[in-house]
């Protein structure tokens, strides 16, 4: 694959589909989970995305059930819970593994491009962020607990 916007990814719905339609958008890409210590970063993932969208941003969340089984649900409780709790509606994909031989290709190409503390590749936790410039170019990645709110200035910069 010779960009980010060529791989594959799974919608909620099942369908599968590229990163393409986002080409041009400046991405913040997230592992997230309903039943975790970070799950109250909805809020600000879902601010961010409302406060940018306007400008060409977008957040896309990938639900992960491989760190203390803490997104146990099926995509349809996912969003409901992400709707009815956290009034979300930046994009959830199909849950996903972002580790191991069965990592999806989206995170196994952010982890291998975006190096973790001491040069690791595994994502730790659930949302972990990765953030993508207009062109497709991976700006940074940042540990779970950076807030969303932490992350608007590098957001501006690369939406300007």
């Amino acid at each position: 694959m010779s960009t980010i916007y060529e791989i594959p990814v799974q919608t909620a719905s099942g369908e599968i589909k590229t990163l393409s339609e986002y080409r041009g958008q400046v991405m913040l890409i997230v592992n997230t989970a309903s039943k975790c210590g970070f799950t109250p970063q909805y809020h600000g993932l879902e601010a961010l995305y409302r406060k940018y969208s306007s400008q060409g941003f977008v957040v896309l969340g990938f639900p992960c059930n491989q760190f203390g089984s803490q997104e146990p649900g099926d995509i349809t409780e996912i969003q409901n819970f992400c709707s009815l709790t956290y009034d979300v509606t930046f994009p959830l994909f199909a849950k996903i593994n972002v580790n191991g031989s069965d990592a999806s290709p989206l995170f196994q190409h952010l982890k291998s491009v975006a190096k973790g503390v001491l040069g690791s590749e595994a994502i730790k936790w659930n949302f972990t962020k990765f953030l993508v410039d207009r062109h497709g170019t991976v700006l940074g990645r940042y540990a779970p607990t950076t807030t969303p709110e932490s992350l608007e200035k590098d957001i501006e910069a690369a939406l300007h």
